[in-house]
């Protein structure tokens, strides 16, 4: 299995509604194990093992057409992921499955946050994945 090392070492979205972005995020990034780490008036930092790696806060101007992967353990997290998101306000720009524009070991999910954001989850298979949806393309 590569072994990854951090590249980026956090992100901030600037979103128009906390609460609402609080809400979709907080349910989407469970199924990951990220949590709320820091709550303030303004602002929502989320990681794992106390390390806020993304945040959202309210401000002007919002933050609109990044991408942001967030990494998954596997592929319940992934479809977790996805379907909370979709329950909390998120729409739907790439259902799970294997995206083999990347790779046959690219399991992922994709959806447009409350600011057109593409935020997704990714499970990097140790090996091909045979038995789910192919995905050709780039959601």
């Amino acid at each position: 299995m590569t072994v990854r090392r951090v590249v980026v070492d956090h992100v901030l979205f600037v979103v128009a509604d906390l609460d609402a972005s609080r809400g979709l995020y907080t349910a989407a990034l469970a199924p990951l194990g990220y949590e709320e780490l820091y709550v303030q008036d303004d602002c929502v930092s989320y990681g794992a093992e106390e390390l806020d790696d993304f945040t959202i806060c309210r401000g002007e101007p919002v933050t609109t057409a990044a991408h942001v992967a967030f990494s998954a353990e596997g592929r319940d997290a992934v479809e977790a992921f996805f379907a909370a998101a979709v329950a909390n306000g998120a729409t739907v720009r790439g259902e799970p499955g294997v995206w083999t524009q990347y790779s046959e070991r690219y399991y992922a999910a994709f959806v447009n946050d409350l600011h057109q954001n593409n935020v997704e989850a990714v499970w990097h298979a140790p090996e091909p994945v045979a038995d789910a949806p192919r995905r050709p393309g780039v959601p």
